[in-house]
């Protein structure tokens, strides 16, 4: 066990230095730069400019320079938003993502996965035709087509939540529903599916003619099993909702990570968009080691070394 978790904290370090040198120099590839503006700036001022943000420098050395700032957890400042860090703007907008993301999860796993199981257990029922269209439909709504209907009715027809903002707990309704209408839906169907398959294994059929009463052979036997593929779609879709989303903070008006993503894309600021882009990674591998040890915790079977 000892050996897996340093192969994997080995694997997660040299993970972010990749994405980092690869957002790095994309960045420093497409024409143009932080300073371009439509209107063209003299070259005193664009020439001050760069070097106070040290953009003179030849490139490898404004990149180490930049993989040493990484290592001390120093993202560096932004080139728009005047004496602002990266660091700043992260702590800024990630409580803002992670409490409109983790009322999401929450809502996905405490639905999609109860429906998915009953949708499992009373198959080509009534209420499974309803569940399966419902996750169909909300698997193909795109987010932002589900979020401004949610606006639309609730917020501008009916008025019972805020269109934009979280003035009050109704205004995290809309953001959260929208935010889990397609992985809520896709959960559902996966544990579904997943479900079925385990239910039509041997050792539940010969746990049910050993006498175990129903509720003993799906809780014990089957949904261990049936969520381990939901647990993998589970890890990563987290860290992916806690970090923002660009279409439901821009719509919905939010000053979470994503809204602060997509400004510094069109803003071209170089600092912010791999900071934040290595903030996710880092996330991201984070949670998909959580996932493998969820697995172990599962199911004795898997051994984490092997």
């Amino acid at each position: 066990m000892g050996n897996y978790y340093i192969k994997r904290l080995i694997s997660v370090f040299f993970t972010i230095i990749l994405i980092a040198t690869i957002t790095f120099f994309l960045m420093r590839a497409i024409p143009g730069g932080p300073f371009t503006r439509e209107r063209p700036v003299s070259p005193a001022i664009l020439e001050n400019l760069e070097k106070k943000y040290n953009l003179d420098d030849p490139l490898i050395i404004q990149y180490l320079n930049y993989m040493k700032g990484l290592a001390t957890f120093d993202l560096g400042p932004s080139f728009k938003i005047l004496g602002t860090t990266v660091n700043e703007l992260i702590v800024e907008g990630f409580p803002t993502s992670a409490k409109i993301g983790g009322l999401a999860a929450i809502l996905i796993v405490s639905v999609g996965v109860p429906i998915g199981i009953i949708s499992a257990l009373k198959q080509n029922s009534i209420i499974d035709y309803i569940v399966m269209f419902g996750a169909t439909l909300g698997v193909t709504l795109p987010s932002f087509v589900l979020a401004t209907g949610i606006i639309y009715i609730f917020a501008v027809k009916y008025e019972l939540i805020p269109p934009t903002g979280l003035g009050s707990w109704k205004g995290y309704i809309g953001p959260v529903i929208a935010l889990s209408g397609y992985s809520l839906s896709f959960v559902a169907r996966l544990t579904r599916s997943s479900m079925l398959e385990v239910l039509r294994q041997d050792y539940v059929r010969t746990a049910r003619a050993n006498g175990i009463s129903e509720f003993k052979v799906i809780a014990k036997h089957a949904l261990k099993n049936a969520l381990i593929p939901v647990i993998t779609y589970v890890g990563p879709m987290i860290a992916a909702i806690l970090t923002g989303s660009f279409v439901i903070e821009k719509v919905f008006d939010l000053p979470g990570m994503g809204t602060y993503f997509v400004d510094s894309v069109s803003n071209r600021d170089y600092t912010v968009i791999i900071g934040m882009t290595v903030f996710y990674a880092a996330f991201y591998v984070v949670m998909v080691f959580l996932v493998d040890v969820a697995y172990s915790l599962i199911d004795p079977r898997i051994k984490l070394d092997s």
